[in-house]
C-alpha cells in the first residue's frame, strides 16, 4: 500500500513518466494506479483528443506504438492506457523497441493483470530505465486484516479485529470484493463509525455467530454443543459454507498449534508475531493450545489431511458434507 501511495503522490506532483507497466496477481492495484492516471492525468477539455483506452483483445502491439507515437492536440502530453493488456502475452516483448525510445509527451499505461514480465528480458530492462515498473503481489490471508483495517483508518472508520476477520473468512484474499463491500458499508455507516460484526451481518449476510471464524473458536475451545450447532448450520447454507474451505481453515489453525507448542517464548507480542496473528485472538491460541496437547495436534493434522481428500470427493462413498463434517468434528473434539 505505501508504494501506491508514493507512486500516485509522485503522478500528483506532475512528475510522469513515459511508460508505467502495471502487472502482478492482485488486480485491485493495477486498476487503482491505472484509474487515477485515467481521471487526473488530463482535464476534461483535454481528454476528448489527448485520452485513449484500448484493449489487449482487440489491438496489437503495432496499434499500441502506433497510437502511444501520436503527438497530443493542444495539450502538452496524451495518456494511452491498454486494459487486460495480459492478452498481448505472447507478444508483449515486441514493445521492447518501443520502450527503449518512448514518445516523451505520451504517458502509456499497461494493466497486465495476473502475469509478469522476464526480468532478464529486452522489455522489462528498457521500461525500468524510463517508466515505472510495479508490481502488485497477492497478499497472505493474514495480512488482509490488517489491510482492511489500514484502508479504512484512512477514511475516518475503525473496524473490530473479529469484524476484519468475517469479511477475510468470506471474502478470502480478494481485495477488490473486499472493497466493494466496504463501500457498501459507508454509504450506510456514517464517518467515524467503528464497524462491529453486528454490521457486517445486517448489511452483508455474513453471519456473525455461524462461520468458519466462530467455528474454529468452538472447536479450540473444545465446545461441542457450539461446534455441531455451527456444522448444522452449515448444512443447511452449504454454498456459503464449502466442507473444503472449513478444513483448510482449521488445517491452519491446527498448525498454528503446533508450532506455538515448539516455542519456548509464550510472550502474547511473541505469538502474535511468531503465528502472524492479530494480537486481540492470541487468547485464543494459548487456550487451544491447553486443550489440545502436541501429541493430540499432530493426531488431528493427520485426521484433517484425510478429510482435505474426502472433501474433495476421493474415498467418501459420496457421503453428505454435512455428515463429513459432523465426523470430522467428532474425530478433533472427541
Amino acid at each position: 500500500m505505501d508504494d501506491v501511495k508514493q507512486l500516485v503522490a509522485t503522478i500528483k506532483k506532475g512528475d510522469l513518466k513515459p511508460i508505467y507497466f502495471l502487472m502482478g496477481e492482485e488486480a485491485y492495484y493495477i486498476d487503482k494506479i491505472s484509474d487515477y492516471i485515467e481521471e487526473n492525468v488530463l482535464d476534461e477539455a483535454e481528454k476528448g483528443f489527448n485520452q485513449m483506452v484500448l484493449y489487449g483483445r482487440d489491438v496489437s502491439i503495432d496499434d499500441i506504438v502506433s497510437n502511444a507515437k501520436r503527438y497530443p492536440m493542444m495539450a502538452e502530453r496524451q495518456v494511452v492506457i491498454v486494459k487486460e493488456a495480459q492478452d498481448l502475452s505472447r507478444s508483449i516483448e515486441k514493445l521492447a523497441e518501443y520502450a527503449a525510445n518512448p514518445q516523451p509527451t505520451t504517458v502509456l499505461v499497461l494493466n497486465y493483470k495476473y502475469k509478469k514480465l522476464d526480468k532478464r528480458k529486452a522489455l522489462y530492462k528498457a521500461i525500468n530505465k524510463v517508466g515505472v515498473v510495479f508490481e502488485s503481489k497477492k497478499m497472505y490471508e493474514n495480512q488482509v486484516a490488517d489491510w482492511i483495517r489500514r484502508v479504512l483508518a484512512g477514511q475516518n472508520y475503525n473496524i473490530s479485529p473479529k469484524a476484519a476477520q468475517m469479511l477475510v473468512e468470506f471474502l478470502g484474499t480478494n481485495l477488490s470484493k473486499i472493497d466493494n463491500e466496504l463501500n457498501k458499508l459507508k454509504i450506510v455507516l456514517p464517518a467515524g463509525t467503528q464497524i462491529t460484526p453486528e454490521h457486517i451481518e445486517e448489511n452483508i449476510g455474513i453471519s456473525k455467530d455461524y462461520n468458519n471464524f466462530e467455528l474454529r473458536k468452538a472447536v479450540g475451545q473444545r465446545n461441542v454443543v457450539k461446534a455441531h450447532k455451527i456444522a448444522k448450520y452449515f448444512a443447511d447454507n452449504p454454498k456459503d459454507n464449502p466442507m473444503v474451505v472449513t478444513v483448510s481453515l482449521l488445517f491452519g489453525f491446527f498448525s498454528q498449534l503446533l508450532h506455538l507448542h515448539g516455542m519456548s517464548d509464550r510472550n502474547p507480542r511473541s505469538v502474535a508475531s511468531a503465528l502472524k496473528v492479530n494480537p486481540y485472538f492470541v487468547n485464543e491460541y494459548l487456550d487451544a493450545a491447553k486443550n489440545y496437547p502436541m501429541k493430540k495436534v499432530s493426531y488431528v493434522i493427520g485426521v484433517l489431511r484425510e478429510f482435505d481428500v474426502k472433501s474433495k470427493g476421493v474415498g467418501s462413498k459420496a457421503m453428505p458434507e454435512k455428515d463429513l463434517l459432523k465426523e470430522l468434528l467428532v474425530k478433533i473434539i472427541g
